[in-house]
């Protein structure tokens, strides 16, 4: 398969497409996470209990009036291959719980992936939505009809004065989590980053790496996400999460104007040094990788790097996880042999850009 072919399969609409603030937010993600009255939670039940839970849940979206919503697609853990299943998880479209720890799980997908339904993870149901830039109150939207349409035909575990009842305490009450997924290269270039993470947590709010909890913000790339769900609504935390993103953009674009005014020539070497490593490299680590597109990224951004499409770091910042790697391949690589095949496939898809 070429790669133009493979990529097109592969990529989320998201990835590609334009939303506000899309030079800095690369993503705005939101997720309820919903249990179904008197069904044991997934910690505790057996199998057919499961098995129940996913066929329910199932036949209500895959009935859903197609007029109103892309097709949706139904995948269940214990059909996939382990590869398939690391795939969805690097995509952002299932988590890693899901993936290697739940064997009676699922997930729904619309076509266009902008929409998972996880079924039998840490809860019964995690209804998300993912869109381009910052877009949480459309997210929140799109989340709410899924999950309005799912409360017509089933009772959720509800308290009147806890809210929606879940698995693990943190999430009881709305029983959301908004996150927007930012790239920060100013703020962490000019160290002021260092300063903004603990006043984040001081207000009640996460900030971890591209893949959530324990991971590592790769390519200055970064989570903010609420942690409080219970005391205040969906909308309300929404928009208090949309109001302090909104001044992270303007710090980061005073930070990126700063950079331009007093390190003008420094920045735009070390923007065209990374595009030269992207462009030639013959072997690259995924930590120099993400380094490296960031950098690109930015230079995009403020103009120094004509003719590239600005979508290069959401695509490969996904396409040289290790797992896409192998799936590009078509079978299993040894470490070195991923990052051999990684700078391949950059050199690739930078090569797909000036052939336009």
């Amino acid at each position: 398969m070429s790669l133009e072919n493979f990529i097109n399969q592969a990529v989320s609409s998201w990835m590609r497409k334009e939303g506000p603030e899309s030079e800095i937010v690369l993503s705005s993600r939101v997720r309820l996470a919903r249990n179904l009255k008197d069904v044991s939670f997934p910690t505790v039940f057996n199998k057919d209990e499961a098995e129940k839970v996913v066929n329910q849940v199932a036949n209500i979206l895959l009935s859903y009036d197609k007029r109103m919503i892309k097709n949706f697609e139904l995948l269940k853990m214990e059909e996939l291959q382990p590869l398939q299943k690391r795939v969805l998880v690097e995509k952002h479209l299932i988590s890693p719980n899901l993936a290697e720890e739940s064997p009676y799980g699922a997930v729904i997908l619309s076509e266009d992936e902008d929409i998972s339904v996880m079924i039998n993870e840490e809860d019964h149901i995690r209804i998300q939505c993912i869109l381009p830039g910052l877009q949480l109150g459309q997210a929140l939207k799109n989340a709410n009809i899924i999950d309005d349409w799912l409360e017509e035909q089933v009772d959720y575990a509800y308290d009147e004065e806890k809210g929606y009842l879940t698995s693990c305490p943190t999430n009881v009450g709305t029983g959301l989590r908004a996150s927007v997924m930012v790239h920060l290269p100013g703020l962490v270039i000019t160290r002021q980053i260092n300063k903004i993470i603990p006043a984040l947590n001081q207000l009640g709010l996460v900030v971890r790496g591209i893949y959530g909890e324990g991971t590592e913000a790769l390519g200055n790339i970064f989570q903010i996400s609420n942690q409080i769900t219970l005391g205040k609504s969906e909308e309300d935390m929404v928009e208090d999460l949309t109001g302090i993103v909104k001044q992270i953009i303007e710090q980061e674009k005073a930070a990126r104007e700063s950079l331009v005014k007093t390190s003008g020539i420094q920045l735009e070497d070390r923007v065209f040094r990374s595009y030269g490593v992207l462009a030639h490299s013959r072997i690259i680590e995924s930590k120099e990788a993400a380094k490296c597109l960031s950098d690109v990224r930015l230079g995009i951004d403020l103009g120094m790097i004509k003719n590239v499409s600005k979508h290069i770091l959401n695509e490969l910042m996904v396409l040289t996880q290790p797992n896409f790697l192998q799936q590009y391949a078509g079978g299993p690589l040894r470490p070195e042999e991923r990052d051999i095949r990684r700078a391949a496939l950059i050199r690739e898809r930078l090569q797909l850009e000036t052939n336009k």
